[in-house]
C-alpha cells in the first residue's frame, strides 16, 4: 500500500465513531446495541435513520450511490485499545478490520456527502440483512460494499459458494467384508469431487493478472463429517457437510451438477448457494475510486477475493455497478491480532467523500 496521502491530519470524528462501534459487541445475531450506536450517530448529524425488521440500520438519502457495510462480527474477545504502531496509532479490537473500519468510513462519508447508507446484519452467518435489503428496496444507481481492501484497493470480484450435506447409509457387517460401507462411500465421493476440480494452491491470491489462480478455480472444502454404527446396530450411517467456492466462470448450478455427477451412492442435499460476481473496472464508480485514490496520493489496486461477501447478493439482485472498498488489511479478518491503522481510516474517509461527490 502507498504510504503517501495528502490527508492533513487525524479525522477525529471518524476515529471516535470507530472506537465506539468496536467497543460495542455485535457478534451475530446480537447486533442491536451496535446498531443503536450507529442510529444515534446519524441522528446527531440531522439524518433520519431507523432499524428495520431484520435489524439493519437504514439511513435513506441520495441514491446516486448506496454506502453499505455489515455491523456483525465473528466471536472472539480482543481487548479494545489504541497502540503505537509502525505507521502511527492502531485501534485493536474484534471487528476493527472486518468490518467496523469500513462501516465507520462509509457512515462518516455518507453523513458528510448526503448519500444513502445501510448497515446490514448477519453477513458473517447467513447474510440475512443483505438478503432482506434486496427484497425490500429498489436498486440504487451504484453500490459501495464495505469490506477491508486497504485504502488504495478496490475489490471487483468475489467467488460464490454452494453448501451441501452428503448422506449415506449402508448395511452393517463385519469389517472384514470387502464391500464399502457408508463412511467409505462418503470418502470416495469427496475424493472424486476433489479430483474433478483439481488440486489447490496454498494461500489466497487476490491480485493475479495472468495465469491460473485460486480465484479462477472451484475450491472444494469438507467442513464436518460424522459416521458410525446406527443406534440399533443394523446400519452404518454417515453425513459429510461440504462447501465449494465458485469462480465467475461457473454458476452454482454448474458446480452442483458436476458434484452430483460423481455420486455412486448416497445423496446430497444442497442447502445454500450464492453466485460469484466479477465487476468491470470501467464503470463510473470504479473510475471514481481510481481518481479519488490517486487524488490522495495512492496507486489504485484492483483486487479479486477468493471468499464471498454481501456484494455477491447485491450483484445477483441489482443491475447497477458496484465495488467493495474499505480500510484495513484483510489478512487480519477474524484474527486474534485484528487491528486497524487509524491513518488508513482517515484516508479511506477522504476517498469515499470524493467518490460520493463525484457520483452525485
Amino acid at each position: 500500500m502507498s504510504d503517501s496521502a495528502p490527508v492533513s491530519g487525524p479525522d477525529t470524528e471518524a476515529r471516535e465513531l470507530l472506537e465506539a462501534l468496536v467497543l460495542t459487541p455485535s457478534v451475530a445475531p446480537d447486533e442491536t446495541a451496535c446498531a443503536d450506536v450507529l442510529v444515534s450517530f446519524f441522528e446527531e448529524n440531522d439524518r433520519t435513520a431507523f432499524i428495520d425488521e431484520v435489524g439493519n440500520v437504514r439511513a435513506p438519502a441520495d441514491d446516486s450511490v448506496l454506502y453499505t457495510s455489515h455491523i456483525d462480527t465473528v466471536p472472539g474477545e480482543i481487548p479494545v485499545r489504541i497502540e503505537d504502531g509502525e505507521n502511527g496509532p492502531e485501534l485493536w479490537g474484534r471487528g476493527s478490520v472486518d468490518a467496523k473500519g469500513p462501516l465507520t468510513a462509509l457512515a462518516i462519508a455518507a453523513v458528510r456527502t448526503g448519500v444513502s447508507f445501510v448497515g446490514v446484519v448477519g453477513e458473517e452467518v447467513d447474510s440475512r440483512g443483505a438478503r432482506y435489503l434486496v427484497a425490500d428496496r429498489d436498486a440504487p444507481d451504484a453500490v459501495v460494499n464495505g469490506e477491508p481492501s486497504g485504502w488504495d484497493g478496490i475489490t471487483l470480484g468475489y467467488r460464490g459458494i454452494v453448501s451441501g450435506r452428503y448422506i449415506c447409509t449402508s448395511e452393517s457387517g463385519h469389517t472384514s467384508r470387502p464391500e464399502p460401507n457408508a463412511i467409505q462411500e462418503a470418502i470416495a465421493w469427496w475424493s472424486a469431487v476433489e479430483e474433478r476440480f483439481g488440486s489447490n494452491s496454498p494461500g489466497e491470491e487476490e491480485n493475479e493478472e495472468t495465469g491460473p489462480s485460486v480465484f479462477e478455480r472451484v475450491t472444494p472444502k469438507p467442513v464436518r463429517i460424522e459416521g458410525g454404527i446406527s443406534d440399533d446396530g443394523l446400519a452404518v450411517e454417515t453425513t459429510l457437510d461440504v462447501q465449494l467456492r465458485v469462480p465467475p466462470s461457473y454458476t452454482t448450478d454448474d458446480v452442483r451438477e458436476l458434484a452430483d455427477g460423481e455420486l455412486t451412492a448416497g445423496t446430497v442435499n444442497w442447502t445454500d448457494a450464492i453466485e460469484p460476481t466479477m465487476q468491470s473496472p470501467r464503470t463510473p464508480i470504479a473510475r471514481a475510486f481510481r481518481v479519488a485514490i490517486r487524488g490522495q496520493g495512492g496507486d489504485p489496486r484492483l483486487l479479486r477475493k477468493t471468499g464471498t461477501a454481501d456484494m455477491n447478493i447485491y450483484a445477483d439482485a441489482w443491475d447497477c455497478p458496484m465495488v467493495t472498498y474499505g480500510p484495513g488489511d484483510s489478512d487480519l479478518d477474524h484474527a486474534p491480532n485484528e487491528h486497524l491503522e487509524l491513518r488508513e481510516l482517515d484516508r479511506a474517509v477522504a476517498v469515499l467523500e470524493a467518490v460520493a461527490e463525484d457520483l452525485t
